[in-house]
């Protein structure tokens, strides 16, 4: 699984920042970025030709479902760490919604060590702690005892806390040990029973949908919280236009909030589901073209402040069911990266927004390493190849789950291999 490489590193003429960069490993750090072929390459070290590729630092994904423990047939931690390490991303916030819950320090010393006995080297697993005690919402989890064992965040993300008292308190308690609570911005009562947006496409396929409302009600309430606390909350996978209006507006108030979205919901609007592909359901829902077009302004001017893949792993014959059978989901660690530059190609990013988006600003918002590739910074960068041409195939996922509506998608670029500090991991 990992591949260890001791001593030296050299990489040779790989693309940073719009510069030719040749970068020297030594001791699992950056020792020195220097102009491509200012100076030779330290001697005994292992030289790899970057010619062409663009070198990233490893990208951090703030929001996943690696399914261990309790679901391994659906993802193991192995499993998930193989496609995290293959898709770029060199740590991983895997959600509480285990069996058991994540909400005891025992099952985050259990997902740790499975982490670290499969990838030594990395990627890196950061469990994020359940708020409440089983998920339930009607009992504080112990986050004391969770923060100490390693848990970075706290959610109960699948199951949204409903009541505003009791988010409170998740907040206050949270805010104790100096962590945040991030929250699935959803309320119960409005969403319950539904399998995609509400709307026209809805409509005439005869499926119950959710509003936009049941997202941006419960937005309106962290904010508001958050204000009147004067506590930080962040909020998960938002998707639609008047969630970012509130957003934006609370920012301007000078509210201490953060947001993220994955890359489904700035590539496909509701009629990805026309007919009724299960591999399109998620929550929240796929919008439309409307609200598509808002996130994708917000991302690009910072009112969502990071992406992440919220990487839904699922068995086959879970999906290969009735539309209102089927569970919520996309697998996204195996093509997040190259669906990124599909954003960059079109011109709605830059390779500087992708660093900022899935590394730099990540990192800040939950205090975990990154590498900005200066002397002494861990040696966590993965080398990506932006004229490779790839098929999204079953075959082509690292991930136990296959379940994308991008399946058949032709995409340009790939990461060719990745490194932490200076082991080589992919």
């Amino acid at each position: 699984m990992s591949d260890h490489i001791s001593g030296t590193l050299f990489v040779s003429g790989a693309l940073l920042s719009g510069r030719t960069v040749d970068v020297t490993v030594s001791g699992g750090r950056i020792a020195a970025v220097s102009e491509h072929g200012a100076a030779p390459a330290p001697q005994h070290a292992e030289t790899v030709e970057a010619a062409g590729k663009i070198l990233f630092p490893s990208f951090i994904d703030c929001h996943v479902h690696l399914r261990e423990p309790g679901f391994e047939y659906k993802e193991d931690i192995a499993s998930g760490l193989a496609a995290a390490a293959h898709g770029g991303f060199g740590a991983v916030l895997p959600m509480a919604n285990t069996s058991p819950v994540n909400d005891q320090g025992s099952v985050t010393e259990l997902m740790l060590e499975r982490a670290r006995k499969a990838w030594p080297h990395g990627p890196r697993v950061h469990p994020v702690g359940a708020a409440t005690k089983g998920l339930k919402g009607e009992e504080l989890a112990p986050m004391g005892e969770l923060a100490a064992a390693g848990c970075v965040a706290f959610s109960n993300d699948g199951l949204p806390v409903g009541g505003a008292e009791m988010f409170r308190r998740c907040m206050e308690y949270a805010a104790d040990f100096g962590k945040i609570v991030i929250d699935h911005c959803e309320d119960p009562s409005l969403a319950r029973g539904t399998h995609m947006n509400e709307g026209v496409t809805s409509g005439r396929l005869g499926v119950k949908g959710q509003s936009v409302v049941a997202e941006s009600v419960q937005v309106a309430r962290d904010i508001l919280l958050a204000e009147y606390l004067g506590i930080p909350v962040h909020l998960a996978h938002i998707s639609c236009r008047q969630s970012v209006e509130l957003i934006a507006w609370a920012k301007q108030r000078g509210v201490r909030v953060t947001a993220e979205t994955c890359p489904h919901y700035l590539l496909l609007d509701d009629l990805a589901l026309e007919q009724y592909s299960t591999a399109a359901k998620v929550n929240p829902p796929l919008r439309t073209p409307d609200d598509v077009a808002a996130m994708r302004r917000a991302v690009a001017d910072g009112t969502i402040d990071i992406l992440v893949t919220d990487h839904a792993p699922h068995a086959a014959h879970e999906k290969d069911t009735p539309l209102d059978e089927a569970p919520n989901g996309i697998s996204g660690l195996d093509t997040a990266v190259a669906l990124t530059w599909r954003l960059v190609q079109e011109g709605l990013l830059t390779e500087a927004d992708m660093v900022r988006l899935w590394c730099h600003a990540p990192g800040s918002l939950f205090r975990l390493p990154v590498n900005r590739f200066t002397a002494g910074d861990p040696a966590d960068f993965f080398l990506f190849d932006p004229a490779h041409e790839w098929t999204v195939t079953p075959e082509a996922m690292h991930s136990k789950g296959k379940n994308t509506p991008f399946t058949g998608w032709k995409l340009t670029g790939k990461v060719t291999s990745h490194w932490m500090g200076g082991h080589r991991i992919a």
